[in-house]
């Protein structure tokens, strides 16, 4: 049997992204039956071109959800999950609900988790 191991990897590959990404997105409709996935994304621009800031963010499951990054120095951190996803495993983890979305999407539960850091 293979050793598999955890690592932390703050700038991951494209196609290892994609990889995670794609299992999760694959679970999710199979769980569900919604297999329509939209980005959204918004970018503002200066003058010339350049980038100054944006939203980031899906649309599944009749839903937007908006996301973005948060800078270094973090003083917890947050996640979400599904009624058919993670939730024990996170909790395990010592995560713990703070709010949930009934119907989203249709006939499952949205967690929000938090966990402060020491």
């Amino acid at each position: 049997m293979e050793t598999a191991q955890i690592e932390f990897e703050p700038f991951i590959g494209e196609a290892a992204r994609q990889f995670i990404v794609n299992g999760l997105d694959m679970h999710n409709i199979a769980a569900t039956g919604l297999p329509d996935y939209f980005p959204v994304n918004f970018v503002l621009r200066g003058g010339r071109g350049d980038v100054l800031g944006g939203v980031l963010g899906q649309l599944w499951g009749g839903w937007l959800q908006v996301t973005y990054a948060r800078s270094r120095g973090a003083l917890g951190a947050t996640l979400e999950t599904y009624s058919f996803q993670a939730r024990p495993f996170y909790e395990r983890l010592g995560y713990e609900v703070f709010s949930a979305l009934e119907g989203h999407p249709p006939g499952h539960v949205k967690f929000f988790l938090k966990k402060a850091f020491a």
